[in-house]
């Protein structure tokens, strides 16, 4: 996938903490790269968004997934579970961005596929240079595959 200043980058945030989700997108407008950023609340909504059902009918599909892990209704590993294994959204990267250190959080994350497993900086500078470095890997060392279709359900 080339991003260019014509196709920005697709980044769909899933984080519960609106403090959290607000730094992130910050630090994701400071990079040097064109973003869309797409923030939900919970693993609901971002299946929602996902899979575009009512009200993301027209999500973009996003080209890179953050996912917190420990969500209200729906959390993140049953989000990685459900993406990895629906042949539509698999190839979408999932960096899970978690207040977790916790070793089990960590294995259970890559047993269920995910890309990268980070655990959010608690000093404001660090957690600007992960996300950052997140947005620099993903979106200019990396390539990704080209976008597919979703299928709707």
């Amino acid at each position: 996938m080339n991003l260019t200043p014509q196709r920005p980058a697709e980044v769909l945030l899933v984080d519960d903490s609106i403090t959290d989700a607000e730094l992130a997108i910050k630090a994701l407008e400071r990079g040097r790269l064109a973003n869309n950023i797409y923030h939900v609340k919970d693993g609901v909504e971002a299946m929602d968004f996902l899979l575009r059902r009512d009200p993301y009918t027209d999500a973009p599909r996003p080209d890179l997934i953050l996912l917190d892990l420990n969500m209200p209704r729906m959390d993140g590993r049953e989000v990685l579970r459900e993406v990895k294994s629906n042949d539509s959204l698999k190839t979408i990267p999932v960096v899970v961005l978690t207040t977790s250190g916790e070793e089990s959080d960590v294995s259970e994350a890559y047993d269920l596929a995910s890309n990268a497993y980070i655990v959010k900086p608690v000093d404001l500078r660090k957690f600007f240079t992960v996300i950052t470095d997140i947005q620099n890997f993903w979106f200019q060392v990396v390539t990704l595959p080209t976008a597919e279709p979703v299928e709707q359900s």
